[in-house]
């Protein structure tokens, strides 16, 4: 039985509806172990298969919960914190190299975090899975993503999130993160611009 977003509201409307696929970790290893998108499932890893179809759900402004503390070191080794961006409009995308559906979905965050810069919007990725950095800096290069991502291997970021916002076993997975720190959006699966889009403004343009 799913669990319920309290007091959310599902977007079912045209355009405002997310219904794709993302991946989904059937849990047979230790969460510590990172995985790649062909291995085959065995003891210590993780076996992949597609995720059924997941919605945006939009939280009622009284009832969002803060986002929890995030830092880390990016995929350069450099230091970041979602704390940073505090005031702004955060986008925080959950991906790993190994994931089909988050190649399909950079090209258009990459173009969405370039078109929403002046409305106050950043984005942060968590990158998950990947055991090192070098095939999480070459999904970087190939697809010219210019914000950070906090390296994440073990997915323990992941687990500081209300699991009905955000759930560790779906990759791809998007939160918006209002101005106030507090998650307004969540999304399970790849998303497009054209769908991310009206949501970004719906956020960006609350006052309180």
């Amino acid at each position: 039985m799913r669990r319920a977003v309290p007091r959310s509201t599902v977007l079912a409307g045209a355009g405002l509806a997310v219904a794709l696929a993302g991946c989904l970790y059937a849990a047979v290893g230790a969460a510590s172990d990172g995985g790649g998108g062909g291995d085959a499932p065995g003891p210590g890893r993780a076996a992949v298969r597609p995720m059924s179809a997941a919605a945006a759900a939009v939280v009622d402004s009284g009832a969002r919960p803060d986002a929890p503390a995030l830092t880390g070191a990016d995929l350069d080794g450099k230091p970041v914190s979602l704390a940073e961006f505090r005031g702004q409009v955060v986008v925080l995308n959950v991906w790993g190299s190994w994931c089909g559906p988050c190649r399909s979905e950079a090209d258009d965050l990459e173009r969405l975090s370039g078109q929403t810069r002046t409305q106050g919007v950043r984005f942060l990725g968590i990158n998950t899975r990947d055991r090192d950095r070098a095939a999480a800096q070459s999904f970087v290069r190939a697809h010219g993503l210019g914000f950070p991502s906090l390296h994440d291997p073990t997915g323990e970021l992941l687990l500081r999130f209300p699991p009905a916002l955000l759930n560790p076993q779906t990759i791809p997975s998007t939160l918006v993160i209002d101005r106030h720190g507090r998650i307004a959006v969540s999304i399970g699966g790849a998303v497009t611009d054209e769908e991310l889009r009206p949501l970004l403004a719906r956020v960006a343009e609350e006052t309180a």
